[in-house]
């Protein structure tokens, strides 16, 4: 899997998340085996550029390149300027936000809501396109409402205007995360386009990611949801492509001290106050299915403190090792874990 000049370890990518895909979360998917992150999106608003908000989606510092980084907003001038803004502060690729779904993002005529614009579509592909000298990769979904699905035109006009990848997600905005993410248009849009095209949607395990594959007939696969609290997904999809075997549940002692180094660096990125705070969703994440969970987290939920907050973690993890060397699930997990 290639994007521009930068050949990625292999062809599996962390999804875009906002709130999810900061640099703590895509540092520990790549030493899982992620081959490329995406970070979460970061607004092309010039009048929000310097709050925390956007200065912490904005930090890249010591992360493995190809460093990538996704802009939102509808304005084809405000994008391109973005784009150059994020060349500077580090960025090798530039992605453009046109697939998040959300109320506060499309209200703004921003994400998937551009997909109703066709001809600002094509301004803004070749107004970022042209503003910089790093590859533009694009993030979208099949189209704005079931029925009206208009990817094979957007993916056209991308290739044109020089987009260097394509990643689709395989649901209309109208469609949410809601149903089955559908494939065969992904397939259409791969026989149709000479770049790299990168399928989303609903890989929540190896089997589906090798399905997903064959399938679209794409060039890689994009996780999201699934990898909440599971970064260690990429190494098991990963395997199964080398091999057709599936790996057994990690160690319990691993996976709690890849915890506690992920809480680590959320505290050390985002400070006692809201690294404590952010910390719960993805204990949360990590701990769901497994014995004694719910009422772990109940309780983790009202601690205050980065400290007491690490201490409930080691000893519910303690406790589950007492039990098993491996961890083991109450609940099928992918069959409750989509992919964003």
């Amino acid at each position: 899997m290639r994007i521009g000049p930068y050949q990625l370890a292999n062809n599996l990518i962390v999804a875009p998340m906002a709130g999810v895909t900061d640099k703590p979360f895509r540092q520990l998917c790549k030493r899982f085996g992620a081959g490329h992150a995406v970070s979460e999106m970061i607004t092309s608003d010039q009048s929000l550029r310097l709050t925390k908000k956007t200065q912490r989606r904005a930090d890249f510092d010591g992360e493995l390149a190809p460093i990538s980084v996704q802009i939102a907003g509808s304005d084809p001038a405000q994008l391109a300027e973005a784009a150059r803004y994020q060349v500077d502060n580090g960025a090798q690729i530039v992605d453009i936000n046109m697939g998040c779904p959300a109320k506060k993002v499309c209200n703004k005529l921003a994400g998937s809501a551009l997909l109703q614009n066709e001809a600002l579509v094509g301004d803004i592909l070749h107004a970022v396109v042209s503003a910089v000298d790093v590859p533009v990769t694009l993030k979208t979904r099949l189209g704005f409402c079931n029925g009206e699905e208009n990817i094979l035109r957007v993916a056209r006009m991308a290739e044109d205007a020089g987009i260097a990848a394509l990643a689709i997600h395989g649901r209309t905005r109208e469609d949410m995360y809601n149903g089955d993410a559908r494939y065969a248009l992904i397939h259409e849009v791969k026989q149709q386009l000479r770049i790299p095209v990168i399928a989303n949607g609903d890989i929540g395990t190896p089997q589906k990611a090798a399905e997903v594959l064959r399938a679209t007939g794409a060039d890689a696969i994009m996780i999201g949801r699934a990898a909440q609290g599971r970064p260690w997904l990429f190494r098991e999809i990963g395997h199964y492509l080398a091999t057709g075997e599936l790996l057994p549940q990690p160690a319990v002692a691993e996976i709690r001290d890849v915890l506690i180094e992920h809480l680590d660096g959320l505290y050390s990125h985002y400070g006692e106050y809201s690294g404590c705070r952010i910390a719960r969703k993805h204990i949360a994440w990590y701990t769901k299915g497994l014995r004694g969970g719910n009422e772990f987290r109940q309780t983790m939920y009202k601690l205050e403190s980065t400290t007491e907050q690490q201490q409930a973690t080691r000893g519910f993890f303690e406790r589950l090792l007492a039990a098993g060397e491996r961890l083991t699930y109450d609940v099928d997990l992918a069959a409750n874990q989509g992919e964003i």
